[in-house]
This record gives C-alpha cells, sequence and structure tokens, in this order.
C-alpha cells in the first residue's frame, strides 16, 4: 500500500522530527516564524516550509498580526495520534498489572523463606 501523502496524513507530518520540535515551541503560545526558525537553528524558508505542512494536516494555524504571521499550535489535529496511541492504554495497564502481581508474589516468596 502507498504511503499518504505527508501533507495530508497527520502520523507522516509529524514523523519529521523538526515539526515536532515546531510543535513542541508552539505549546507554550503563538511565535512568529522567524523566532521558530531562529530556535530550531534553521533558515526562514526551511521553517515555513514545515509550518506549511502542519498548517494543512491541521496541526498549526496562523493569523496575520502586522507584517508578521503568528503561528499557533492547534491540538485538535492531534486527535487521530492520541486516538491510536490511546489505543495501546490497555497493553501498557495490563503489563503493569502483571508486573506488580509479579513483584508482589516474589516479595511473598522471600518473606516465606
Amino acid at each position: 500500500m502507498a504511503r499518504a501523502a505527508t501533507t495530508s496524513d497527520t502520523f507522516n507530518a509529524i514523523a519529521e522530527p523538526q515539526r515536532r520540535e515546531i510543535l513542541a515551541l508552539l505549546r507554550a503560545g503563538e511565535r512568529p516564524v522567524a523566532d521558530l526558525a531562529q530556535e530550531l537553528g534553521m533558515s526562514q524558508p526551511g521553517a515555513s516550509k514545515h509550518l506549511r505542512v502542519l498548517r494543512e494536516v491541521g496541526l498549526v494555524r496562523f493569523r496575520g498580526a502586522g507584517k508578521q504571521r503568528l503561528y499557533g499550535l492547534d491540538a485538535r489535529g492531534l486527535r487521530p495520534i492520541h486516538e491510536w496511541v490511546g489505543g495501546f492504554e490497555r497493553f501498557w495497564n495490563e503489563s503493569f498489572d502483571r508486573l506488580d502481581t509479579y513483584v508482589q508474589n516474589l516479595e511473598k516468596t522471600q518473606q516465606e523463606e
């Protein structure tokens, strides 16, 4: 099966580490592209390309503020990721429950010796 285009799939869009860094920076609030580029040590055009991809999959939004565009996080776009990861919650809970049972049995055995 062919991969979805980066600009239409949230999973592919956040597969790029610099895009994840941009999202992390935007958690603190809106930022102009120049600030993001400087923080990430990349060119402004490079940061703009990443922001375009994130905007197209619905993870960031922008608004004009004078001559600047301020970019902000739109966490609603993370819903598919959250739902997918949430599917593993049962697995981890069951794994921790088994570990807890094992440790309790081990402690009980050691106390009986």
